[in-house]
């Protein structure tokens, strides 16, 4: 363990927790409605899928950023060098409609999460819903706009209140454990028919990779630390990269996991079927449940 550490720099933290930062956020708000409506086999899915599944992806988006040719090229230079112009503009375009959906969502959860809590928890009149986006969408494109440094800084800056706020969240809640859910091992959306179950075991799929995809940084997160390890040769830099991205997505694992499991173990499979139909985050639902 001390020899994987062995030069670990300041900066290096703070790419783990931004790392983390943009993995966790409303995919993993969904994450227990998801696993919970699959019944017990999705909670051992997930354990079992997370971590080789984020890690290994992630770390072959990164070799692939590192074959550019100069320090400072990200992966839409190093798709055109390999392959051409046209396929370099066509992996562009697919790259970009790829994190535009991303978007989108984040986008409609953060206005719903701070609407609800403007309305619920603060017992104020929320401002009309066109505002309220462009102010918080605003901001953030305000962040974006001083750079990478900045985004960073802020990211690992919020992952800690926000490990802190979810581990405290599953350990309020473990009070609430009922464990109805250990008692459904097949769906409780299929009515316990096999193919229904398998149905919606590939069904979650998709959401646990939203749910911890940090796809979008790495290419910025690639180029940075092959600058900042240039001197050092390329297998210093891959080895590098690999470390922090096994640190950062440990972490994200357990306190998911955590997050996941404590969610899912409070509710009633009757509970995370009515969260399912509404369609809203799991922390809108417990509000209203407890």
């Amino acid at each position: 363990m001390t020899n994987i550490f062995k030069g670990w720099r300041k900066n290096d933290t703070f790419w783990m927790l931004s790392l983390f930062g943009t993995a966790i956020g409303a995919g993993v708000l969904f994450l227990p409605i998801g696993v919970g409506t699959v019944g017990i086999l999705g909670i051992i899915m997930i354990l079992i899928l997370a971590l080789p599944t984020t890690f290994f992806a992630h770390r072959g988006l990164s070799r692939f950023v590192l074959s550019a040719k100069n320090d400072g090229d990200d992966i839409t230079d190093v798709v055109e060098q390999h392959f051409g112009f046209k396929i370099g503009l066509l992996f562009t375009i697919i790259y970009f409609f790829s994190i535009y959906p991303i978007l989108l969502v984040y986008s409609v959860s953060i206005t719903n999460t701070v609407s609800k809590f403007i309305t619920d928890q603060m017992h104020m009149q929320t401002p009309p819903r066109w505002l309220l986006s462009l102010v918080l969408v605003g901001i953030l494109i305000g962040i974006a706009r001083f750079g990478t440094s900045l985004i960073t800084k802020v990211m690992s800056g919020l992952a800690f209140p926000f490990i802190i706020v979810i581990v405290l969240f599953s350990f309020y809640l473990i009070p609430h454990w009922n464990g109805a859910i250990l008692s459904t091992f097949s769906s409780s959306v299929s009515g316990g028919h096999l193919v229904g179950t398998l149905g919606n075991l590939w069904l979650l799929i998709p959401v646990m990779i939203f749910s911890f995809n940090h796809s979008p940084i790495i290419s910025s997160f690639s180029v940075a630390e092959r600058k900042e390890y240039s001197g050092e040769g390329k297998d210093k830099v891959d080895k590098k990269i690999s470390t922090i991205l096994l640190s950062a997505e440990t972490l994200m694992v357990i306190v998911a996991m955590f997050f996941v499991i404590s969610c899912t173990l409070a509710l009633t499979p009757d509970q995370i079927l009515e969260a399912k139909n509404e369609n809203v985050s799991i922390l809108d639902y417990v509000a209203t449940a407890f």
